[in-house]
């Protein structure tokens, strides 16, 4: 998690977001961190080289999914959530706002099936509209202030098929006072917000369902 990474890589993460935020771009401090890092996993706070465990287990304990299922996976980082559901059939669309990180998950998975592609969360192309069987939308929504979530959450909700499913994973807070971050875990009324763009909520799996 983000509280166990090195205090000097946790700092530098809230300095290149508050530039960026400063900048009114505040997702444009992932493209910075993914390039400085050069490779080096290790400069990556949320780099794990293996599909996010939640994941993992709910696809594992997952009824068989019908074959040629569409997928997206938001801000896909280095791939790996991307790749477990391209081995289960999903045809897999996986893209991240930072080219060097799309660059990078072609060079980890050269002969991937994945379509990865770099594209921006508030600036989602019209064709995937209600585009996708299965979302997953990782701790990405946390990572942008609170004066963007209505609009980010929208932007996520927009993206799945009527009948479709989301899974969100992300923090929740207790409080309705703006944390320090990032990350800005989601409050309750965040999540209500969710609801009003036609997520329903499972707390206990975090599956969000259209």
């Amino acid at each position: 998690m983000f509280e166990q990474q090195p205090q000097n890589l946790q700092l530098h993460v809230q300095q290149l977001a508050s530039v960026a935020i400063d900048k009114s771009e505040p997702s444009a401090w992932f493209e910075v961190l993914y390039a400085e890092a050069k490779g080096d996993t290790a400069k990556i706070p949320w780099a794990k080289l293996a599909p996010h465990p939640y994941l993992q287990d709910w696809l594992t304990n997952h009824e068989p999914f019908p074959s040629q299922q569409k997928a997206l996976v938001i801000g896909c980082g280095l791939g790996d959530d991307a790749e477990a559901l391209a081995h289960l059939g999903f045809e897999v669309t996986a893209f991240d706002i930072s080219q060097s990180a799309i660059a990078w998950c072609q060079q980890r998975f050269p002969n991937s099936l994945v379509n990865y592609v770099v594209a921006d969360l508030f600036a989602i192309p019209s064709q995937w509209h209600q585009a996708f069987d299965f979302v997953f939308e990782c701790r990405n929504i946390q990572a942008l202030p609170l004066n963007v979530r209505s609009w980010v959450i929208s932007s996520v909700a927009s993206l799945v098929a009527p009948g479709g499913t989301m899974k969100l994973i992300t923090r929740v807070r207790d409080t309705e006072d703006e944390p320090d971050g990032p990350p800005w875990a989601l409050s309750d009324s965040e999540l209500k917000q969710a609801r009003k763009f036609g997520i329903t909520a499972s707390r206990k799996t975090r599956v969000f369902r259209i």
